[in-house]
């Protein structure tokens, strides 16, 4: 799993990795900082940027093929084989999505109990609302980027 632009990062210089930071062109109406780049994905610091966070997921190709090609062993005999034509168990394409959608709505629920807190759903729902009504008392100064 990766965030943003993630793996493909490593391997670049910091330059290009760089989230620029610019003054939004409505600055002077109460506007503030924007980035000219998401390569973050939504993320600083491991703390949410206001960009839509950008989470992607891969996994390994199914190591099958529909030709006798695959080394393997006869377990009758010890000695090395090819093997025949073998079923693809397509069925963790699928469960990836199910198994990764139900990690990230964890983790995503963790962050905000953390954030939220609250010992009953009706607290939580309280201490996000009254943050949401906070967020419009921000000065653009204060305003995170």
């Amino acid at each position: 799993m990766e965030i943003g632009d993630g793996m493909a990062q490593a391997s670049q210089r910091g330059s290009q990795a760089h989230d620029a930071i610019a003054v939004d062109e409505d600055f002077s109406l109460g506007g503030g900082y924007v980035r000219r780049s998401d390569h973050a994905g939504g993320l600083e610091g491991g703390m949410p940027s206001g960009a839509p966070l950008i989470a992607k997921v891969a996994m390994k190709p199914l190591s099958t093929l529909n030709r006798p090609v695959l080394e393997t062993v006869n377990v009758a005999t010890g000695e090395s084989t090819v093997s025949f034509k073998e079923r693809t168990d397509v069925t963790a394409v699928p469960a990836l999505g199910v198994v990764t959608e139900a990690m990230m709505a964890l983790v995503l629920a963790n962050e905000a109990l953390r954030k939220f807190g609250g010992d009953s759903i009706e607290e939580f729902v309280r201490n996000h609302a009254s943050y949401v009504e906070n967020l419009g008392s921000t000065s653009s100064a204060a305003r995170p980027l």
